[in-house]
């Protein structure tokens, strides 16, 4: 779970979310959700007790605006109504399940808070604990995407359909039919990670084979290893390893070499929403920067 706070600042031509303060917690509805098929009353208590942490933090910071989002995890536990319902009466804190569609949308959000070239199309990649979102964009706007069911902490507890890989590499083979060479945009805390690991320059591109590369060196440590001496953070330290194959198979089926990282995920795609919902249409009229509806 993450709490992002953010400020607006507005440009010329688009607004750029700059982070006031990011919290993470371990919470991992997934372990049970892709294990039994429900969320369990120990993983409900303590997702009552983050958002209640949250909503505090948010009243302390002033914020005006709030979405709460879940994703894949609550989106196929078989009490999930249940389990928001008790979560939101206990935290006060409204819970949207969103779709594997709108998630992707919202992600590609942050495509015009980043400085790229606007008139270019791009594959955005979110690989997430339970889905990845493949999402093509031609100038800034959706084209075609899909969610699969394939995540870091599914692969984790080997909850992985063989199938959707075929799956995925059809819809891949489809875009390079229709648009030849494709360029990518890789989102998530772990290709963040692999970024930095690799030691590129902001806005430089991270190689295929870089990735790699770092996936190599990091699996060779053990779980302790990569947290007492590459200093991974206990909740990133098991699952870079899957989304790093992830990945990869990802570009090796879109053909892809290099992936564009600009550090950014969902939670900054909710935080752009928000604003533009609320201010975009006065700010940014004219601009044309479409907004997830």
């Amino acid at each position: 779970m993450r709490l992002l706070i953010g400020e607006i600042i507005e440009r010329d031509d688009h607004p750029v979310v700059k982070k006031q303060t990011l919290v993470r917690v371990p919470i991992r509805l997934g372990e049970d959700v892709f294990d039994s098929g429900i969320i369990s009353n120990a993983k409900r208590d303590y997702l009552i007790k983050s958002l209640k942490a949250f909503r505090l933090l948010t009243e302390v910071y002033g914020v005006t605006h709030l979405r709460c989002c879940a994703t894949s995890a609550m989106r196929e536990a078989t009490n999930s109504e249940e389990v928001r319902t008790l979560v939101e009466m206990e935290s006060g804190v409204h819970i949207e399940t969103i779709a594997g569609r709108v998630e992707a949308d919202l992600i590609v959000n942050t495509f015009w808070t980043q400085d790229l070239l606007k008139d270019r199309s791009y594959l955005y990649i979110d690989v997430g604990g339970g889905s990845t979102e493949l999402t093509w964009l031609e100038q800034g706007r959706r084209v075609k995407s899909a969610s699969f069911k394939v995540g870091t902490v599914r692969t984790l507890k080997g909850k992985v359909n063989p199938g959707v890989w075929d799956e995925m590499q059809a819809f891949l083979a489809d875009l390079r039919a229709q648009h030849g060479h494709l360029m990518a945009i890789g989102t998530g805390g772990n290709i963040n990670r692999i970024f930095k690991e690799n030691g590129n320059l902001f806005g430089e591109p991270l190689a295929r084979a870089d990735i790699q590369r770092q996936r190599d060196r990091i699996g060779s440590f053990s779980y302790e290893d990569r947290i007492k001496l590459l200093r991974l953070r206990p909740d990133r330290a098991d699952v870079i390893i899957p989304a790093a194959d992830i990945f990869l198979k990802v570009m090796s089926f879109a053909e892809i070499e290099e992936v564009f990282v600009p550090k950014v995920g969902l939670a900054d795609g909710v935080v752009f929403d928000l604003y533009m919902k609320q201010y975009g249409n006065k700010r940014y009229a004219g601009k044309d920067i479409p907004v997830m509806s």
